[in-house]
């Protein structure tokens, strides 16, 4: 059963349970502000946690010690608080939670109660709270993925107008935002920083390295294919592979082996499945860093220079719809059908990738890296992709494109999980709450929690000598950071107006291909139109009551879709041959190039 609660302009669902649990936290965090006694700041605590904890550090000790000193003397006034903050389940926020809570406790005196739900709640909690004002929680881990959302609707408090003004006391002098990698996707089309990133990771492709340089299968793929086995450059290439390794190699060492892995559970992590740049791979999107100008990858058209959506279906402007929309939702379902192991449609994303560590996948196109922690573990620990001295037997490479891609068009995806502070928490909470964000992405602190997590948010860690030494232990990830080319993946950028009510509507639709119910063409059209209703009336809304301070939606009229799909760029009409003929890369003699850029 759901609950259905309607608020201006919009409603939102909630299953049963999840509301209650909603409820219950703030009624938590109401119990636990009220009790709880002063804790005195030490720096004898911060030197030890320095010493035992927070190497190395692109830091000197005496450097990470100032640091920490300046923390000391600025969580003063908020002494003895007691805060509330979410987070979605990562070994990144899990350090968080379990460890530098602790350590930010003993050196601020401010206890942390750092809370790990699932995206999809994260999400919810993030749009009860922006809806309702109720103060549910006093900082949240909040993908960049909404930061159209947050610079339209302007309940975050935006950074950059705190730091120069009320929190200039609580903003940290050694912050040194120039070295966020991910800063550009946290900044609203007005300039301003909204969201302060914690970590990130991008979708990459993952592929067993061992299976590929191994000579019979490299010397079989050559002759069926016609080209040599490696690294995909496009999704024909993609799609020979997964053919060869599930129905020609078929199985290694006695164990049945598959060409590829995905997932396909009717849920709402399904929708980012495919609002992750799914489409954009494809090539569905126009050309433009760090998305697509002026449509996206979500398929959403929103003219350069303005900051009105116009539309999502191909009647209006927008690829939602289109034919390269249709080919990606085809290739993604005939893929888990074709060549992911047994059982594979039915995994949600949190079941789908730790499965590569069974060691039965030969290739995955849509990785995580993530779940990088994951797949470095020993043999000991049930990771069957690693060799007895623990380094791995895969690689991660750039992702394949699509036939409609086009140079110049984003690659893939980046998730930025970053800090986002509510116009709803009161103000000492809030700035509390930001002593702690900036403690967790600390120049102290990075480098460490990068070696436990491996989401790199500093250019300085991923270029610290320790990461050069692990390097050939962690399978790319080390060399792609490094490279020029991690541009070309980006998250969802300020075309998406209003990312929750959005994205719910994306997995009921993606669901309904998986379950057989409508065809590609079918679920994309309807989801299209679902789009463009909603952005309808986020369009009243906002020319009603400016509740989208006048960058809402304006939506273009309908029109036959040739007169769009007859014009340059996106959305693009459909190509006669839709798999060109396959190409790859040699693996080494990308990473060489990397290394020399």
């Amino acid at each position: 059963m759901l609950i259905v609660i309607r608020s201006a302009p919009d409603h939102i669902i909630f299953g049963r349970k999840q509301m209650r649990r909603h409820l219950l936290s703030a009624v938590a965090a109401a119990a636990v502000i009220a009790g709880h006694g002063p804790v005195w700041a030490d720096e004898a605590a911060a030197q030890r946690w320095i010493d035992d904890e927070f190497q190395p550090s692109t830091l000197s000790k005496d450097e990470q010690m100032a640091e920490m000193q300046w923390f000391i003397e600025a969580a003063q006034p908020y002494n003895g608080m007691e805060i509330n903050v979410l987070s979605e389940g990562i070994p990144t926020h899990s350090y968080e939670s379990e460890v530098l809570t602790k350590a930010f406790e003993e050196i601020t005196g401010i206890k942390v109660n750092h809370q790990i739900l699932g995206e999809g709640e994260v999400v919810q909690a993030v749009q009860t709270q922006l809806q309702t004002g109720r103060n549910l929680y006093d900082g949240y881990v909040n993908d960049s993925d909404l930061i159209g959302t947050h610079s339209r609707l302007q309940l975050a408090y935006p950074l950059t107008d705190m730091m120069g003004g009320d929190w200039a006391g609580t903003t940290s002098p050694t912050l040194d935002l120039d070295d966020f990698m991910g800063i550009q996707f946290t900044t609203g089309p007005d300039g301003k920083l909204y969201q302060l990133p914690d970590q990130q990771f991008a979708n990459l492709y993952w592929f067993r390295k061992d299976w590929f340089d191994d000579e019979a299968n490299k010397a079989a793929f050559k002759e069926k294919y016609g080209y040599d086995l490696g690294v995909p450059v496009n999704w024909s290439a993609y799609e020979d592979i997964a053919d060869f390794f599930t129905n020609d190699v078929k199985e290694v060492d006695g164990t049945a082996i598959y060409g590829h892995m995905d997932y396909g559970k009717r849920a709402p992590d399904l929708g980012w499945r495919m609002t992750d740049a799914w489409l954009s791979m494809a090539g569905a999107g126009d050309k433009g860093e760090p998305n697509g100008i002026p449509v996206d990858e979500w398929g959403i058209r929103m003219e350069a220079g303005t900051c009105n959506p116009v539309g999502a279906s191909v009647s209006r402007g927008g690829a939602a719809n289109g034919p390269a929309a249709v080919y990606a939702i085809r290739k993604w379902d005939e893929w888990l059908r074709n060549y992911a192991p047994p059982g594979a449609a039915s995994y949600d994303f949190y079941q789908s990738l730790p499965a590569l560590s069974q060691g039965n996948v030969a290739q995955q196109i849509f990785w995580y890296t993530a779940f990088t922690a994951d797949m470095v573990k020993p043999k000991s620990e049930g990771n069957n992709t690693v060799d007895d001295e623990g380094t791995p037997l895969w690689r991660m490479a750039p992702s394949p494109h699509g036939p409609y891609w086009e140079e110049g068009q984003k690659v893939g995806y980046q998730d930025v999980g970053s800090w986002t502070f509510l116009k709803s928490t009161p103000a000492d909470r809030a700035q509390a709450a930001w002593l702690y964000a900036q403690f967790v992405t600390s120049k102290t602190v990075d480098v460490k929690k990068s070696h436990v997590g491996l989401t790199f948010i500093r250019d300085s860690s991923v270029n610290h000598e320790s990461f050069t030494e692990r390097a050939p232990k962690l399978g790319g990830l080390v060399e792609f950071y490094r490279s020029p080319d991690r541009v070309a993946w980006s998250p969802t950028g300020i075309n998406v107006p209003d990312y929750p009510k959005l994205a719910q509507i994306w997995w009921q639709q993606i669901g309904d291909v998986n379950s057989g119910a409508f065809t590609p063409q079918e679920a994309m059209d309807r989801l299209a139109e679902e789009m463009d209703i909603t952005m309808g009336r986020m369009q009243a809304a906002d020319e009603s009551a400016g509740v989208y301070g006048g960058c809402g939606p304006r939506l273009n009229e309908p029109q036959d879709a040739s007169f769009w799909l007859e014009k340059p760029g996106s959305p693009k009409a459909k190509l006669e041959n839709e798999k060109p003929q396959g190409q790859t890369v040699n693996y080494d003699e990308l990473v060489q190039r990397w290394q020399s850029q």
